[in-house]
């Protein structure tokens, strides 16, 4: 895992995770999906809607490879009222965001 390089607004949530390709451990990345959601308030309050769309990412950037040495990257990243999601693996990235509810 990498902390933010300090350029982001201290109080904005910027997480990254580095895991090997491979399909079987994708349930570590989707699992803190739903945690990192449920933490900062997603609408569906256990996260499963967040883990979801992140295991569709994962598939899609990781699709065609054995996992062999490769590493996926993934991204969390708290914006005003949203969470982004960013799975990156072997040049693909894709990208989901999530709306959060307001804190008002």
């Amino acid at each position: 895992m990498s902390e933010s390089s300090g350029t982001e607004d201290d109080s904005t949530l910027v997480l990254r995770i580095s895991i090997p390709a491979g399909a079987e451990y994708r349930a570590i990345v989707t699992e803190m999906a739903a945690k990192v959601a449920a933490y900062l308030g997603d609408i569906d309050r256990e996260g499963a809607d967040a883990a979801a769309a992140l295991g569709a990412l994962a598939a899609k950037v990781t699709a065609g490879g054995d996992g062999g040495d490769v590493d996926a990257t993934f991204e969390f990243r708290k914006s005003d009222d949203s969470l982004l999601m960013r799975a990156r693996c072997d040049g693909r990235t894709a990208v989901v965001t999530r709306p959060l509810p307001s804190r008002t």
